[in-house]
């Protein structure tokens, strides 16, 4: 059974290609190159810091590459597979650098959706760049997010992940739970003060250019997985009111299924990985590990928004993915024996 290639190919221009790989027999993507093509996606090695400019596709074909980086090998998508935030918008463009021990993701921070407009501000190009560690420890302790009003975590297409908080105004809804609130889009995030397009809830579906795998990455390095059916149970429950002070409206109980505090689970290998719910605290209720500090915009804190418009829309899956076109990606494949070597 063949297995999905780990892209270890440079692309620069239209015709120069690289392998990264250290083995004499690196297998080498083939891509049929479509003149004109614009969009700017993924492009990067696993073994060396060397990362390009555009990833080169092919419609007619169907193929497209990604990139495998981070702990446990999570995949970044080439985003050309995906229609955009539409027309006026600047196309999404990820860049991944990764060696064996951090990786750092660049991204512009706009959609690969059609972007729909919740809050008073618009959607603008970013300049996010976040570095974490690939191999990632548990830490004596957990660290609590209550307080940090920026990012967390960030996904696999490039866009910023915060807690399940809002800012401080309108000051009846401060730091009040987004979702209980209404704040946000049909998959799951809105757009800051900056125009800046971030997340605080997470739906591993193709109509929000994300899979059942490896979601994103937490600021400690640790993945962030699907939750196919919501088999893992957030271990928190509403005791309070979460229009205000979302942290203190929900009190940790745990129970049959449920995760962790921090809404994730210790694996049989000694590895850790957090999940996604349906329910506070929707992606991560603190850190598990030691998150990296990080600099630039992919540490502002989240600026007040104002007041926003509401969305009307239901949640469910099937309505979501009704919503868009549904792609279907189709990756290079590798050999068994060549993944096993990898």
């Amino acid at each position: 059974m063949q297995k999905r290639i780990f892209p270890c190919l440079a692309l620069l221009g239209l015709v120069f290609v690289s392998a990264c790989g250290s083995s004499s027999d690196s297998t080498k993507v083939k891509n049929a190159l479509k003149s004109g093509k614009t969009t700017t996606t993924v492009a990067a090695t696993t073994t060396t810091e060397v990362t390009t400019t555009t990833a080169a596709t092919s419609e007619s074909s169907g193929s497209y590459d990604s990139v495998i980086c981070g702990a446990d090998n999570g995949e970044f998508p080439d985003l050309a597979q995906f229609p955009g935030a539409g027309t006026g918008f600047d196309a999404p463009k990820v860049t991944v650098t990764c060696n064996s021990d951090t990786m750092t993701v660049a991204s512009n921070g706009i959609i690969s959706y059609p972007f729909v407009k919740i809050t008073p501000a618009g959607l603008k190009s970013q300049n996010f760049s976040w570095t974490v560690s690939t191999k990632p420890t548990i830490a004596s302790t957990q660290t609590s997010i209550e307080n940090k009003m920026s990012a967390v975590a960030f996904t696999v297409t490039g866009l910023p992940i915060y807690g399940p908080m809002e800012g401080p105004t309108p000051t009846v809804e401060a730091y009040g739970d987004p979702v209980y609130n209404d704040l946000l889009d049909t998959c799951g995030g809105h757009t800051g003060y900056n125009a800046d397009y971030h997340y605080h809830q997470i739906f591993a579906i193709s109509a929000c250019s994300l899979e059942e795998t490896i979601v994103g990455y937490a600021l400690d390095g640790f993945p962030i997985y699907s939750n196919p059916s919501y088999k893992w149970k957030s271990g928190y429950e509403k005791t309070g009111n979460p229009k205000s002070y979302s942290f203190k409206a929900y009190t940790y109980t745990g129970g049959t299924n449920s995760l962790d505090e921090c809404n994730g689970q210790k694996q049989d290998d000694g590895s850790y990985r957090y999940y996604i719910t349906e329910s506070f605290p929707y992606v991560i209720g603190c850190y598990t590990g030691t998150a990296k500090k990080q600099s630039g915009v992919a540490a502002q804190s989240m600026p007040a928004m104002g007041s926003v418009s509401k969305s009307s829309a239901p949640r469910e899956d099937s309505t979501l993915a009704s919503q868009f076109v549904t792609q279907t990606t189709i990756l290079c494949n590798i050999n068994q024996d060549d993944l096993d070597r990898l």
